[in-house]
């Protein structure tokens, strides 16, 4: 009998333990790197740790290319159409780089940037509460080198006018490059 009480004993601390830790886990996830991701909602992921120095490396060395798709809004007034298309948009991203840079030293692999931009539709019908109707939309980038995905960010901006996506993509290169 007192076996039994010893191990339901030992059993109880354990699931208390793994509870507590699980927790902090989570509230650790939900912790933002850098003062600029409190602003709006960001999230971020690193996916190779291994290749990421160089991808940064490469970024810093102004050898990237940038692919770039914007999606506009199809059940509301467009207000995005208007005021930037891609070619716009790659220039925006380019500005906002353009203070991170180092050198130039073009090698033969390219760090890729995949540049999302998307204008909230506050009118879609399969949007579910009011929250998703508070951002005007949000800018992605995917750092990709050597084919394989390094990184990823994706944060909102606020203003319909777009007057915030230069802070935005700021945060977004700021958040890459403070990983090395």
């Amino acid at each position: 009998m007192r076996y039994i009480l010893s191990l339901l004993i030992l059993i109880l601390i354990a699931s208390g333990l793994y509870a507590a830790l699980s927790n902090a886990n989570k509230a650790s996830f939900k912790q933002k790197r850098i003062s600029c991701q409190q602003t709006t909602t960001t999230f971020e992921r690193v996916y190779n740790q291994t290749k990421l120095y160089e991808a940064i490396k490469q970024l810093e060395a102004t050898n990237y290319d940038i692919d770039i798709q914007i999606d506009y809004s199809k059940y509301m007034k467009n207000n995005l159409k208007d005021i930037l298309n891609e070619k716009q948009a790659i220039n925006k991203l380019h500005t906002v780089i353009k203070p991170f840079l180092k050198q130039e030293n073009a090698t033969k692999d390219k760090l890729l940037i995949d540049f999302y931009i998307y204008e909230n539709d506050k009118e879609d019908k399969r949007k579910k509460g009011d929250k998703c109707k508070l951002y005007a939309g949000y800018v992605m980038l995917e750092f990709k080198y050597q084919g394989i995905l390094i990184y990823k960010i994706q944060t909102d901006y606020m203003q319909n006018d777009i007057s915030d996506m230069n802070e935005r993509l700021t945060c977004a290169i700021n958040s890459f490059i403070s990983l090395k």
